[in-house]
């Protein structure tokens, strides 16, 4: 995404909507190009007007308007000057009328079109209101002093080219309808006007956050996501979304207040939005939310990139909030059709809460906290049963009691969260570190992703367990998975 200078609104519109742009007076010696033209039909007129080329490219994107104003009919068409869209987009800060979301760009054109009426100067009065190809509702209004007349404040430069189907009147801005003028400025502005921010602004819309997010006199930060982004967080199609799936998802990535790139909090800490608690994690290759989502822009204080009610900062996966703890994570898992891999972790954990003599590991790990787990998959225990020369848990239990696989089953869990992109601040340069588990006694997490175990208690020889899947979010905590049980 291009971001721009902050512009202020009263910029926009007096540079695009609200300057004084005038008329040229009906007296004015016509060009003889526009005599050359005259009669041609309206897509005809463009294409043969220089000043124009950017207009008939916009124009080319979409066959059935092209159609429309080729043929017989009745047109106004208010056309555009090259100059008028380059200045719109530096104002919505893009680089080209490809870089615009193709329905966007449309609503766009069919509100310079008035139809079934050809309308020429003459016809025209002060104050006078006309509904637009857009709409009944998207209406333009004319402007008319002694010397000038401007639509939606617009200056027409060249006055009265007829038409096989209507009359051309070019002006010298491009009129922008009333919903994309409210969008101008805002946190909004960027997405919208961007086709890779589609997904977000469609999700927007459809739960009904728009108004709420271009609320001038509000205060919000925004962790943007691409379409992409959409598509790494596992979100392809908003079809099968509703207003209330949405709602929590994109008020996950608002914190309310402005929050500059290098205003960012610390690393580990948890940041409040407005949908929920994500945290942070800052570390030699950047910024990242919740372990797996980067911040991929951030907008700096000092470089004026911010916006009427707030700042920007893209991210390269959409946040989705925890709606589980970890252990209903685990024992959703474990019930799965395919890849039951946390059945033999719940079973163990279940046992423990059961027998009334350990601690009851279920409902600690179901209740607040902030925990990080590292859960071993059911190959894992397979491997453990293997080592230990038994056949099945419930054999284990029978051979090393059931205090020790609570003090096993604890030797996993930290008492705070720990991501993925927090490891190689947890190690600071080193090959590997210890860490505290909730039993006693600590392991060794390397740099390469594996843990070392103490073994201590059973003394089986267990290899290195690798972290082989991470950063599973969970409302009181984090699971990372491992293909080995660890030992104390």
């Amino acid at each position: 995404m291009k971001f721009i200078g902050k512009m202020k609104l009263s910029f926009f519109a007096t540079a695009l909507v609200a300057s004084v742009f005038t008329f040229s007076s009906c007296e004015k010696e016509e060009d003889p190009m526009v005599e050359q033209m005259d009669k041609d039909n309206i897509v005809t007129i463009a294409q043969a007007t220089p000043s124009l080329s950017i207009l008939v490219d916009a124009l080319t994107m979409y066959p059935d308007l092209v159609s429309a104003l080729s043929a017989e009919g009745s047109y106004t068409v208010f056309a555009p000057t090259n100059d008028a869209f380059v200045a719109l987009l530096g104002v919505i800060g893009q680089n080209g009328l490809e870089d615009i979301p193709e329905s966007v760009l449309e609503r766009v054109l069919k509100y310079h079109v008035v139809s079934g009426a050809a309308l020429m100067s003459g016809d025209l009065s002060n104050g006078q209101e006309a509904a637009t190809l857009l709409s009944a509702d998207d209406k333009i209004t004319v402007g008319i002093n002694s010397m000038n007349v401007t639509i939606n404040g617009a200056m027409v430069t060249t006055a009265n080219v007829e038409a096989s189907n209507g009359v051309v009147h070019i002006v010298d801005a491009v009129l922008v309808p009333a919903q994309e003028l409210s969008i101008v400025n805002t946190i909004v502005e960027p997405a919208y006007f961007n086709k890779d921010f589609s997904i977000l602004t469609a999700a927007v819309v459809k739960a009904d956050l728009l108004g709420t997010l271009i609320n001038k006199d509000a205060n919000y930060t925004l962790f943007a996501p691409n379409n992409a982004a959409f598509t790494k967080a596992g979100i392809t199609s908003l079809d099968n979304l509703s207003k209330e799936d949405l709602t929590p998802i994109l008020t996950y990535h608002v914190i309310d207040g402005e929050v500059f790139g290098d205003g960012l909090p610390a690393t580990g800490s948890a940041v409040t939005t407005l949908g929920g608690d994500f945290y942070l994690s800052i570390n030699n290759s950047g910024a990242y939310i919740n372990g797996t989502s980067m911040v991929t822009a951030a907008t700096l204080a000092g470089e004026a990139l911010d916006y009427d009610n707030g700042v920007v900062h893209t991210i390269d996966m959409t946040l989705v909030p925890a709606t589980d703890n970890i252990v209903s994570i685990a024992v959703a898992a474990s019930q799965a059709s395919e890849g039951a891999e946390f059945g033999q972790l719940v079973a163990a954990l279940t046992a423990v809460e059961n027998d009334g003599t350990t601690d009851a590991l279920v409902t600690i790990l179901s209740g607040e906290g902030s925990f990080t787990v590292f859960a071993p998959t059911d190959a894992a225990f397979a491997s453990l049963y293997s080592l230990a020369q038994v056949a099945d848990f419930a054999a284990l239990v029978d051979a090393v009691g059931i205090e020790t696989i609570a003090v096993v089953l604890k030797y996993h869990v930290l008492g705070s969260i720990v991501f993925s992109s927090d490891i190689p601040n947890a190690l600071n340069g080193n090959a590997n570190v210890a860490l505290s588990p909730l039993s006693e006694g600590n392991f060794s997490l390397n740099s390469n992703l594996t843990i070392t175990d103490t073994d201590g208690a059973l003394q089986l020889g267990t290899a290195d367990a690798s972290i082989i899947a991470t950063d599973i979010l969970g409302t009181n905590g984090v699971i990372h998975v491992i293909d080995q049980v660890i030992l104390p």
